[in-house]
């Protein structure tokens, strides 16, 4: 018996053809959420994927506005490097949870890091910034540097780094979220009718 002949009803069935065609709608159906969800997207370390969903473009625009906008990608502080497989797991498991999250419009209103992507956050940027983690010469002025270096989340006190203190759509200019944000950045930020009206006085 084929695999074919196990799971599909016998030749001649009425079933068989509603068995086909249920199918073929499943996997057309998969097809189509995939393409418009750009679920390759997520496969690459491009910040631009994290701006499928429209909730993110503030988070994006503060980073792309930061000082690790030129050498970190969301990713490099978001995402497990230790290991290629644990990279993807990490992403999987984070993206299957912000997709359910996103399709049933169940987002809050302020995005808060989880416990799990806590960790991951922490140990990043101690594989980053080891040098200042390190450096003897800070516990000469900050209290308990010694004791709390790796215990200590870096952003209880470094609270601005990288994604600012403004997190809400106040913080996105005047474009339409989530793309195409960095065409827009690339113009002046101050809009047309704007400019007219100075021109006039």
């Amino acid at each position: 018996m084929t695999i074919k002949d196990r799971f599909l009803p016998k030749k001649g069935s009425n079933w068989r053809s509603i068995a086909v065609l249920m199918l073929g709608a499943f996997l057309g159906l998969g097809l189509f959420v995939a393409k418009e969800a750009e679920v390759v997207s997520y496969l690459s370390d491009d910040p631009q994927a994290c701006i499928n969903c429209h909730v993110m473009t503030s988070v994006y625009k503060s980073w792309s506005n930061s000082s690790h906008h030129k050498v970190a990608s969301c990713n490099d502080c978001h995402v497990p490097q230790d290991n290629v497989a644990k990279k993807y797991y990490f992403k999987a498991k984070d993206g299957l949870y912000h997709a359910s999250v996103f399709t049933a419009r169940n987002e809050p209103q302020v995005i808060r890091i989880k416990e799990d992507s806590e960790a991951v956050v922490q140990q990043n940027c101690i594989r980053c910034h080891v040098g200042q983690v390190t450096d003897s010469k800070l516990t000469a002025y900050l209290d308990d540097h010694i004791e709390n270096r790796t215990t200590r989340k870096c952003w209880s006190c470094h609270q601005n780094v990288p994604h600012g203190d403004v997190h809400g759509s106040s913080s996105i200019t005047y474009h339409i979220a989530p793309k195409p944000t960095d065409e827009l950045d690339k113009k002046t930020k101050i809009p047309e009718w704007l400019k007219e009206a100075v021109k006039e006085k």
